[in-house]
């Protein structure tokens, strides 16, 4: 029987060729071989082995490919390694991953005769960077889901008090109550937006579409991956990363998965590592940065100036 050096030796050659789109399925047809016929007699430190090679697929099959037949190989692979595991936590995991693969393969079941092409670009994915991302693009950033909410209430109920005679004015006033309707259902998050539109330090908008579209894309190497550490993983995703990740490169030079950054500048417009700022296509927000960044130097200049005068006095 072949040694668990050998054996090791091969799973990480099968996850290589994972990053391979003409070799994936039979990479994972390999694994899931190797996991029937040699995982019950493995050792814990195969075993871990075994689970990370298996979540290196689920985590491929979310952030590069959408092929039904992808994910049917990962779907069956997910449910033996679940039946095989005994920790709690990775059984778990697992059940999660069966759950998404089977969410995935029962929508493209469901997509009303239409090509995959078709499909991803309608019902699910969005193009970034040039390609199609495997999940449907983020909903929009509250804040600016509630503003347009505000937005159209007061510019109806305006139309709606201009309006001559009751005929002209009853399709505007059930639109102004629907809206209405839709606010007080959102008056949780209503009264925080409104209340930060006072404060000193405004919300930060999405990173700017153009800005985010120049950022780089750089394939990991070895080279890359040693001064890394092999440790080193996504901030965002947590997955670990290997040689062929594509990754995006902020101009604080941290890097992220594509897939996982779009989503997260979105939503907080800032390095998850050291929280620099991109910047956004509000121009008042911009302005205001301006503004900001300008008044901070003159406090510093006053402070320096106060400091200076108490040495003179010493």
């Amino acid at each position: 029987m072949e040694s668990e050096e050998g054996l090791r030796q091969q799973l990480e050659e099968l996850q290589k060729q994972l990053g391979k789109k003409l070799r994936f399925e039979d990479s994972v047809a390999n694994i899931n071989s190797l996991l029937r016929d040699r995982f019950p007699a493995a050792s814990p430190t195969l075993r871990n082995q075994f689970y990370s090679v298996v979540c290196r697929v689920a985590t491929i099959l979310k952030t590069r490919y959408t092929a039904p037949g992808f994910w049917l190989a990962g779907l069956r692979l997910f449910e033996l390694a679940e039946s095989l595991v005994s920790d709690p936590s990775q059984k778990q995991h697992l059940k999660a991953c069966i759950a998404k693969a089977k969410e995935h393969l029962h929508e493209i079941d469901n997509a009303p005769e239409a090509s995959e092409a078709t499909y991803n670009t309608t019902n699910r994915g969005y193009l970034f960077e040039g390609h199609l991302t495997v999940d449907p693009e983020p909903p929009q950033p509250q804040w600016l889901v509630q503003a347009n909410l505000m937005n159209a209430v007061a510019s109806l109920s305006s139309t709606a008090e201009s309006s001559r005679g009751l005929a002209e004015s009853i399709n505007t006033s059930e639109t102004v109550a629907n809206l209405f309707q839709e606010l007080v259902n959102n008056l949780d998050d209503v009264i925080p937006e409104i209340l930060e539109t006072d404060s000193a330090t405004p919300r930060v908008p999405p990173a700017s579409k153009e800005v985010v579209a120049k950022l780089p894309v750089i394939t990991l190497t070895e080279e890359i991956l040693d001064k890394l550490g092999h440790d080193a993983e996504c901030a965002i995703c947590k997955e670990n990363l290997l040689v062929g990740d594509k990754m995006q490169e902020l101009p604080c030079k941290h890097t992220f998965h594509p897939p996982c950054l779009k989503p997260w500048l979105d939503e907080h417009n800032s390095c998850p590592i050291c929280r620099h700022e991109l910047q956004t296509d509000d121009h008042a927000y911009e302005s205001w940065k301006e503004r900001e960044k300008e008044a901070q130097e003159e406090r510093k200049g006053a402070a320096n100036a106060v400091r200076g005068g108490e040495y003179m006095y010493v």
